[in-house]
């Protein structure tokens, strides 16, 4: 991993309007992506999971997710951030060790959850990260599943992630991934209360991105979003196409030439067999 590119995605995070992060699951996705002129590619772990047959949930193999990782970051020239889950373990040290090759093969920072478990659990492993990686830059996305699993309710809810992400910040997280319906009100109390760039999941009712702006949100992730359109355009095309209708596969499709073009040139095609 360039260290300018670290400090890039860190710096696209300080801009005058949220970073619009697109989450792709393979190489092919996030070349597509940043094609189109994403400044940054994350990952969404769920779609992840799901294009290598695995459900949603830590089920991952440690073994897929680096080659999905490997293949992510051998295509794309813009910071690229892992989702790793809970980092597929409950052992500071194996978490660590994990993230440790997730940034060795290229990527610039994470995100990492503590779905049901205590905070405590999140911190160790950040501090333990932080501590592997020693000068390596990593920018660490803390997510906090209060809002998302249900954990609290209104203020309550605001409050508890307000002081999770007090306890992330403290371990070394830099930045705090809050998905679940959130107003702008309490975007902009999450954001004013604590130290951390505010990311937001995209949702139907997520409010204008210019007001999250003004409330203080600092990144927005489209999570599995553009894999699920993905999965409903081909599922349609294949339908009508088994019931003797061709016309859907190419009515709507990337052209042969120009997506060839995406993976042209690009450094270690030719080491392949």
């Amino acid at each position: 991993m360039h260290p300018d590119l670290h400090a890039r995605f860190v710096a696209l995070h300080t801009g005058d309007a949220p970073l619009l992060l697109p989450n792709a699951w393979d190489a092919g996705s996030a070349r597509l992506f940043e094609d189109v002129g994403a400044p940054a590619i994350a990952t969404s772990s769920a779609a992840v999971a799901w294009s290598r047959s695995y459900p949603d949930g830590n089920a991952l193999p440690r073994g897929d997710l680096m080659d999905a990782v490997r293949g992510i970051t051998r295509v794309c020239t813009v910071p690229v951030s892992i989702d790793v889950e809970s980092g597929y373990a409950d052992d500071p040290c194996a978490v660590a060790a994990l993230v440790a090759e997730v940034v060795a093969a290229g990527a610039v920072g994470i995100n990492i959850e503590d779905g049901l478990d205590a905070p405590a659990l999140l911190a160790d492993k950040i501090r333990a990260i932080r501590t592997a990686l020693g000068d390596t830059p990593c920018f660490i996305n803390a997510r906090t599943d209060v809002m998302l699993a249900g954990l609290a309710q209104g203020e309550a809810a605001v409050a508890m992630v307000i002081e999770r992400m007090h306890i992330y910040a403290a371990a070394g997280a830099d930045g705090a991934f809050v998905p679940g319906r959130a107003s702008t009100r309490d975007a902009a109390a999450i954001a004013a209360a604590m130290p951390l760039a505010l990311n937001l999941m995209a949702l139907p009712s997520l409010p204008p991105v210019a007001e999250l702006r003004r409330a203080g949100v600092r990144r927005i992730s489209s999570a599995a979003g553009p894999y699920k359109v993905a999965l409903v355009h081909a599922r349609e095309a294949v339908r009508a196409y088994l019931g003797g209708d061709l016309a859907p596969m190419f009515a709507v499709s990337m052209d042969y030439a120009a997506t060839n073009r995406l993976f042209a040139g690009i450094e270690g095609n030719g080491d392949r067999d």
